[in-house]
């Protein structure tokens, strides 16, 4: 028996005045994401609990089948296990986004996509002037992505749950002002990032990027605290061999802590420019090996956060024609098998950030008997009985444990 879940990251989406009245999902040309729905089943699934952040963090964590509001302690956590950087018990790990900020207004939360190298030259010299403390260590990740961790030795870590930050993708063009860290250890995440606008400006890599045009990091932004999770073994708890195909390290970070195999593939890119081809083939291949494949494609939740329709509507159909149409047709040539397409929360082109609330899920294989939706998209899910509240409820569903 063979399983495959496809994550079209932020997938669900609004009705757009640009596409006729439709969602993203309803306008693109998915001909193997229907099939699934026409063999299988649709339904709606709500990844992400409305006290927690409407993130990936939250969201993939529960679409693994593991229950968020017990499981989860925060988004940088799971990045610094995909680095294999070690957690121990008073340490935290925090997010360090690059990013721009112009006239107190958020305009870029990656400083548009700042390139790797530049990326590394910043993080080196924000370690330098850091160099001198046993607590606070820089670690540079892809582009602008990046951490900053916390060794507590023996003391008390300075935050704690009252420790309240924003994302940076939640607030893009609007003033930063209202969205600044609170609460306890919240002052020395201000010291840092104040601190970061003095030095950013003082590295030739970056400061290049402005006489060149392009926008340079201003500073860094810290999100996403928290300390070591506690996961379940998934092989343990679902009886199957699993993988994981992503090129986001909080996914490939949720891999290693589930005990999953980390596929890395290249020219996956967790952008519009992704090789969705090669994650269709690797795919195929790695499920010669274990029982169980993700591929999660960033691209949709992208082109959201830059509100940009057309392009979300193109990575649908680039990821139903190059992942899921190729992934589909060797498990059925297979023999038993399983697949799921579901998306892990809504990321609205309006806002151009992530929302609570359902998304739609599509399975079918062996022993699901198919009901009367032919199409997968958002409205198709809304006319099903099958409503998961509690979304971590759907993969012993998908996997036959229920």
């Amino acid at each position: 028996m063979k399983y495959a879940l496809i994550i079209p990251d932020g997938a669900a989406d609004e009705p757009q005045d640009s596409l006729g009245g439709r969602t993203p999902l309803a306008a693109a040309r998915m001909p193997h994401m229907d099939e699934i729905a026409g063999r299988g089943i649709v339904g709606r699934a709500d990844h992400t609990p409305p006290s927690m952040p409407s993130g990936s963090d939250v969201g993939t964590m529960s679409l693994f089948g593991y229950d968020p509001l017990q499981y989860h302690t925060g988004r940088a956590p799971l990045e610094a296990a995909a680095r294999g950087i070690e957690l121990a018990k008073n340490d935290w790990a925090i997010r360090c986004n690059l990013v721009t900020i112009e006239n107190s207004v958020m305009r870029s939360f990656t400083a548009e996509q700042i390139p790797n190298d530049v990326a590394q030259a910043a993080i080196r010299r924000l370690q330098k002037e850091y160099c001198g403390s046993t607590e606070w260590k820089f670690h540079a990740g892809v582009s602008y992505r990046n951490l900053l961790i916390y060794r507590g030795r023996d003391e008390t870590a300075p935050f704690d749950n009252s420790t309240h930050t924003i994302p940076p993708h939640d607030i893009t063009g609007q003033p930063v002002a209202e969205f600044l860290p609170t609460g306890t250890g919240a002052d020395d995440l201000l010291r840092m990032m104040d601190r970061s606008a003095e030095i950013l400006p003082q590295v030739p890599e970056n400061a290049a990027r402005a006489q060149d045009g392009e926008s340079p990091a201003t500073q860094i932004w810290l999100w996403g605290q928290g300390h070591a999770p506690e996961l379940a073994n998934f092989q343990q708890r679902f009886g199957v061999t699993s993988a994981v195909i992503t090129a986001v390290d909080l996914l490939r970070g949720i891999g290693r802590l589930l005990g999953w195999r980390i596929v890395e593939v290249p020219g996956a890119t967790g952008y519009l420019d992704t090789d969705y081809a090669a994650k269709g083939r690797y795919a195929i291949d790695t499920l010669q090996d274990v029982d169980f494949i993700v591929v999660h494609v960033e691209a949709t939740d992208e082109a959201s956060h830059e509100g940009a329709t057309n392009e979300k509507v193109t990575a649908l159909e680039q990821i139903d024609s190059h992942i899921v149409g190729p992934v589909h047709r060797w498990l059925a040539e297979q023999g038993d098998y399983r697949i799921l397409v579901c998306p892990d929360h809504p990321t609205f082109l309006r806002t151009k950030t992530h929302s609570h609330g359902f998304v739609p899920f599509a399975m079918c294989g062996r022993e699901i008997d198919p009901d009367s939706q032919s199409r997968y998209n958002e409205v198709e899910a809304a006319k099903s009985k099958l409503e998961l509240s509690n979304g971590y409820d759907l993969m012993p569903m998908f996997l036959g444990c229920d």
